[in-house]
């Protein structure tokens, strides 16, 4: 009796336990919570909010009612402690950014290295203090700071050439203008009240600077000046620039959460371009592309170059990888290839990843500019045509993305893919790189030729004679429709069948004519990637005629996949 009224009693403690537990954590939960949404609260507080809670009179001397008197208190007091900020972030800009210098070290030198490293006694200026909403969610504090630094640092780059010639330069007459991000994360209830502060450099409004020897100017010896420069950025890219985070723990604990993480990948068909201006003074311009997400070495890449031609034609595949799809964008920029000199820039363009659905194909022209920064010149330049998927990380059986290897397999080899998986994982995250590359997707697609609609008239006696021919460009399989006589607005409803072997790196190119007695003439033209009806299977869509006046066209695509055995 007494060992059941026991066992009773224990149950009974340990409930009670396990209730009070749950409630405890609830309660520091909720404490938590209420208090980054005080911070939150009071980040956001305006003038007009202080002056209801505190009447003026009880203000500390540094509490001011201005965004300039605020940015004037700040700055009074980094001029103040100046000299030790100088004393610290000398050797920690030196220790941190000389191994990255080293790792983007052009082929021309042998080293690259500080001598002398010091910021100078101009202190940067703030000229802007923003509180980022979006970004501040309850686990943290976003914020962000405007800084323009005309400093009077002094910067010594000890160098030396593959030849043997060593060299000190100094870097001077440094301008710098950008915004910096603070993170503040995670909210704790212990002093100072955060775990951790992430910094980055958000946005680089302007970075200048020059390179001076002693006894001559360094810009007489080819090739380093631009080399160094050339290195310098791409440092400040890699180590600072977002969405790079640099994290400084202030509590001890793991934070590896903040911490730099790819997220996704975008997937980049460049297709073509039309109407580029023409940079050759005999013949045509020779254009390829450079494409980017952040402007390191290893990550551009760079098209085939395509001879004498303004309205090339590329069909290449590109993969990036994507760390933050909310801020970062892709930028090409398409250049004339001279030979031996460097080649002259024709244009370039931008596309932000937040506009990307994810999963779904998005089909874009981009008009080309001069400067992506200042757009004051605004000639005509050309435009570029580009098939952009991204594909979220941690989503993999709602998303399809066709340049996966696994898209490739038949049912019976995705089930022993699994089953590899689970024993020997490792060896397939190495070579899924090299596999990428190897995929061939095959099988027949059915293209409808519905109509078309407002062709422009190009007959003399009339309006037009319209037919479309279709053309695979890789494998040069092509069809015809028939002639529609004296019509703007024909109709065909014919379809084609069309055995394809690679559809990854194919091209379907839908060009409309119009027929004469004694010869054709070309109304205009779509060119397309495979890329959306392998991933939908089937559907319907009005495309704009290309090179010319005006026109559409009405097509209808559907794709059935042929598994064929492969050798393993």
């Amino acid at each position: 009796m007494g060992f059941f009224f026991g066992m009773i009693i224990g149950i009974a403690i340990g409930i009670g336990l396990i209730v009070a537990f749950a409630r405890a954590e609830r309660i520091r939960s909720k404490c938590r919570s209420d208090l980054a949404k005080t911070v939150a609260a009071f980040a956001r507080m305006t003038v007009q909010d202080s002056r209801k809670l505190l009447p003026s009179q009880y203000y500390p001397s540094w509490v001011v009612f201005t965004q300039r008197q605020k940015l004037n208190w700040l700055n009074h007091h980094l001029q103040k402690i100046w000299p030790y900020v100088n004393e610290a972030a000398s050797e920690l800009i030196k220790s941190n950014v000389e191994p990255i210098l080293e790792q983007y070290r052009p082929v021309i030198l042998s080293s690259l290295k500080f001598s002398t490293l010091t910021l100078g006694t101009v202190a940067p200026q703030f000229t802007g203090v923003t509180m980022v909403e979006s970004e501040s969610v309850a686990g943290g504090v976003t914020l962000e700071l405007e800084l323009q630094w005309d400093g009077n640092p002094n910067i010594v780059l000890d160098i030396k050439t593959r030849v043997g010639l060593a060299l000190p330069v100094q870097v001077k007459n440094i301008g710098f203008t950008g915004v910096f991000r603070l993170i503040f994360k995670p909210l704790v209830d212990e002093f100072p009240c955060f775990g951790a502060v992430s910094y980055s450099l958000r946005e680089k409004k302007k970075l200048d600077f020059v390179f001076k020897i002693s006894g001559g100017d360094i810009s007489s010896i080819p090739g380093v000046s631009d080399a160094i420069e050339e290195t310098i950025r791409d440092a400040i890219e890699d180590c600072i620039t977002w969405p790079v985070r640099n994290v400084i723990p202030i509590i001890p604990g793991d934070y590896s959460d903040l911490e730099l993480k790819p997220i996704g990948t975008l997937e980049v068909k460049l297709v073509e371009a039309k109407e580029l201006t023409n940079k050759d003074l005999v013949g045509k311009s020779d254009p390829f592309a450079v494409i980017f997400i952040r402007p390191l070495p290893d990550r551009t890449k760079t098209s085939k170059v395509i001879d004498n031609d303004l309205n090339p034609i590329w069909n290449e595949h590109f993969e990036f990888v994507v760390e933050d799809s909310t801020t970062q964008h892709l930028t090409i920029r398409i250049f004339d290839h001279e030979g031996l000199q460097a080649a002259e820039l024709i244009g370039c363009a931008q596309m932000k990843l937040s506009q990307l659905e994810p999963g779904k194909v998005k089909d874009v022209w981009l008009k080309l500019v001069k400067d992506l920064e200042v757009q004051r010149d605004t000639k005509y330049r050309g435009q570029v045509h580009l098939e952009l998927l991204y594909c979220p990380f941690g989503i993999d059986g709602n998303i399809v993305n066709p340049f996966d290897h696994d898209f490739a397999l038949t049912s019976l080899e995705k089930a022993l893919k699994h089953e590899s998986n689970e024993t020997d994982s490792s060896e397939l995250r190495k070579t899924a790189a090299q596999k990428k590359k190897e995929v061939f997707v095959r099988g027949v697609l059915s293209i409808t030729v519905i109509s078309a609609e407002d062709l422009p008239v190009v007959d003399f006696m009339g309006k037009a004679d319209p037919f479309v021919v279709i053309i695979m460009k890789k494998s040069e399989a092509k069809a015809k429709t028939r002639v529609v006589t004296n019509n703007l607005n024909p109709v065909w409803n014919q379809t084609f069948d069309f055995m394809v072997e690679d559809a990854l790196h194919e091209m379907l190119m839908v060009e409309v004519w119009d027929h004469d007695t004694f010869g054709k003439d070309r109304i205009g033209r779509v060119i397309m990637t495979l890329t959306r009806v392998l991933m939908e299977g089937e559907y319907q869509d009005c495309y704009a005629l290309d090179i010319a006046k005006s026109g559409r066209i009405y097509l209808s695509l559907k794709w059935v996949a042929q598994h064929k055995v492969r050798d393993t």
